[in-house]
């Protein structure tokens, strides 16, 4: 009995009640994975289970459960805004902006004609119109992973989420301020202009700072991590001071950081932070709230929740055929915006919760809304491997063409060749100058003839060597390094030409290096293998990165010889030109290798778990299509994988290779650039053999 009693106590304490929610929310996710399901279904029967109305081990009214669930509600929507990719928004804006209004107009008149034939009030009819305008891309991961994701169709689709979600959360801003009893007309002007004065202040102020943090290059990442969440939590704030809804200012919070910060560790540890822990403690109050005895009421008043189910789905479609017939689309493609938009997950529970909590909303349109999320979280993603796969059926025979190729038309057939390649090396270390050299020489040829230009660059910085003791002696160092290069150069009977520089800026003075020299490529060497963290996240290759105007492959040899690069793995994500990259330098080793040595490529794919045979037969097809036809079968392979799960198939196959190529994508977003995450890098840490990384230039 006292056992039972101090156990009552325990889970009615704040900590006790905090621990039981973290503990299912690390749990939960992985035991539901294992049966097919989606984790916050997982988490929200959690809820249920633990509920007042089953165990009742936590209740509703808890400040603790309160608390947290409020952080997980303006977590999940600064994470939304947070995760939205504003540069493929802006690429075709009009007509997201288009499809955007008629998803916002079918929907809203859907769901407020569904509040008005149910008998709510008006205000609740509005709200029952903003969460059927909401949705959220389930599909994209599907939609990458096909290497589809620059289709217009898909571009559109994702763009249109940022003007239906404003919209949305401005109408349940609107209407949480017209539920307090402010129905007079001079109410409403000043709410709408208070919320606009707010959006204007957030979206501003978080730029102004956030670009200036950026500019002066704050390296310390607790401290930007601490800024991101003090943005956050004020923004949230003051929209309950401005008299708006706190997700309203989580959502404006979201995408003003987006357009400032860079990608890389920050941004993944903010997202870390709520993923983990508020999120899921969110989804698990909604389960709480979900009352069995309810919901079988409700699904025996099936009419309602049938009729929310049929305009969620109906009305994207309408939506997403008269925008294809307006943008002159193919049904592939009207498929693919249909099934985007589709699935009603994170910002239609924010306003279901919220609009329920505030007693706008009653306890049939709660059950009706997750039964809803159910249905349209797991058609939507499986509308979207079909139509994905169709779409990149008409694709079919073209292949895409990467930095190092060119079509050229041989006897008559369009054929991918390679171009010789002007490579700049900066050498810097004598002692791995012969490798670098060498594995430079073995991507410089084409495979068309010509024989490209290997460009061995020293660099000096001027300040740097008179504090450490004489530019003249950094001078004649780096010219001794110049004609050791030149001598390894002639041995490798590969045509090389000298460079020194003298700047101030080394990584700069690399790109425009390479710029000046008309460079295809610039080669770095990573250093030790123990540096190479420190190699791709440093100063200097970061900094090349964000300035050349060409490719930068990063590379580490180890303690593999050039000699013994005969087993190339190729880990490929997609279909898209950047995936050939990867592989284009693959077949520039091993066109390179001696006539003796029987070099091979394997190509690994890590595909999602809810491809189908056919979908994994299709991907197996369109990769024998890279292969060249001077290139023999048996120096071929492909291993296609069911995921999750890539670090661990290509470290475990790394094993059996010499030689495993990667790649890092960077890009910018408003005008600033971008690191690369520590992924790869840590990744490659631990891999036995040689690598070599590929990273995009920014433009």
């Amino acid at each position: 009995m006292a056992m039972e009693a101090s156990l009552n106590d325990l889970t009615h304490h704040p900590l006790g009640v905090f621990a039981l929610l973290v503990g299912i929310s690390a749990a939960v996710p992985p035991l539901v994975r294992r049966i097919g399901l989606p984790d916050l279904v997982g988490l929200l029967l959690a809820g249920v289970l633990i509920g007042p109305h089953a165990l009742q081990w936590v209740e509703t009214d808890s400040e603790t459960v309160r608390l947290l669930s409020d952080l997980g509600a303006v977590y999940l929507l600064f994470t939304m805004g947070l995760e939205i990719d504003l540069e493929e928004f802006n690429r075709v804006k009009r007509r997201s902006l288009i499809y955007g209004l008629l998803i916002l107009v079918i929907g809203v008149a859907t769901g407020v004609s569904i509040g008005w034939m149910a008998g709510f009030a008006s205000v609740s009819c509005l709200l029952l119109g903003a969460l059927m305008a909401t949705h959220t891309p389930l599909g994209y991961p599907i939609v990458r992973s096909y290497g589809a994701q620059k289709d217009e169709s898909v571009v559109v689709s994702v763009g249109s989420t940022i003007f239906t979600d404003i919209v949305a959360l401005l109408l349940l801003a609107v209407g949480l301020g017209l539920g307090k009893g402010d129905l007079s007309g001079f109410g409403i002007t000043w709410l709408l202009l208070k919320i606009a004065l707010f959006a204007v202040v957030v979206v501003v102020g978080i730029r102004w700072l956030g670009k200036r943090l950026v500019m002066r290059g704050i390296n310390d990442e607790n401290r930007m991590v601490l800024a991101v969440l003090v943005a956050l939590f004020l923004a949230s704030l003051g929209a309950e001071l401005a008299g708006v809804e706190k997700i309203v200012g989580a959502f404006l919070a979201g995408l003003a950081v987006n357009s400032v910060l860079p990608e890389g560790r920050v941004k993944e540890q903010v997202i870390f932070v709520g993923g983990v822990l508020f999120i899921p403690i969110f989804f698990i109050d909604l389960g709480l709230l979900l009352d069995v005895g309810s919901l079988g009421r409700s699904l025996s008043k099936f009419q309602f929740t049938a009729l929310m189910l049929l305009g969620a789905i109906g009305g994207k479609g309408l939506a997403s055929w008269i925008s294809g017939a307006l943008f002159g689309y193919r049904r592939p493609q009207i498929l693919m915006m249909w099934s985007l938009t589709m699935p009603k997950v994170a910002a239609t529970l924010a306003t279901a919760f919220i609009g329920f909590q505030a007693g706008l909303l009653n306890q049939m349109v709660l059950n009706a809304v997750l039964a809803v999320m159910v249905v349209t979280a797991t058609l939507g993603p499986i509308l979207t491997e079909r139509s994905v796969t169709r779409l990149t059926e008409s694709q079919q025979g073209m292949v895409p063409v990467s930095f190092g190729e060119e079509q050229e038309q041989i006897d008559g057939i369009s054929e991918v060749v390679q171009r010789p390649l002007r490579i700049v090396v900066p050498v810097a270390n004598p002692g791995n100058e012969q490798g670098l050299l060498s594995i430079a020489s073995r991507l410089v040829g084409g495979s068309a003839g010509g024989e490209g230009l290997l460009l061995p660059l020293a660099m000096v910085n001027p300040s740097l060597e008179e504090v450490r003791g004489g530019l003249n002696r950094a001078v004649a160092s780096a010219r001794s390094r110049l004609s050791q290069a030149e001598q390894i150069g002639h041995a490798l009977q590969v045509p090389t030409r000298t460079l020194l520089r003298l700047d101030e800026d080394i990584a700069g003075g690399m790109s425009r290096t390479a710029l000046e020299q008309a460079a295809d490529l610039l080669l770095i060497g990573a250093g030790r293998p123990d540096q190479l963290r420190a190699w791709l996240l440093g100063d200097v290759v970061d900094g090349v990165c964000r300035t050349a105007h060409c490719p930068v492959v990063v590379v580490d040899l180890g303690r593999q010889r050039d000699a013994g690069l005969n087993r190339i793995l190729v880990p490929i994500k997609d279909l898209s030109a950047s995936a050939r990259e990867q592989f284009e330098l693959a077949l520039r080793v091993l066109n390179s290798a001696p006539q003796d040595q029987r070099t091979r490529i394997t190509l690994l794919h890590v595909h999602d778990p809810r491809f189908s045979r056919q979908d994994r037969q299709w991907m197996e097809d369109q990769l024998i299509r890279w292969r060249p036809a001077a290139i023999p079968a048996e120096r071929f392979h492909m291993v296609i994988v069911r995921g999750p799960g890539i670090d661990g198939s290509i470290h475990r196959l790394s094993r059996e290779h010499d030689l495993v190529i990667l790649r890092t994508q960077r890009r910018r977003v408003a005008g600033l650039p971008i690191p690369g995450s520590d992924r790869t890098s840590k990744l490659i840490s631990q891999l036995p053999c040689a690598a070599m990384v590929i990273s995009d230039p920014l433009v």
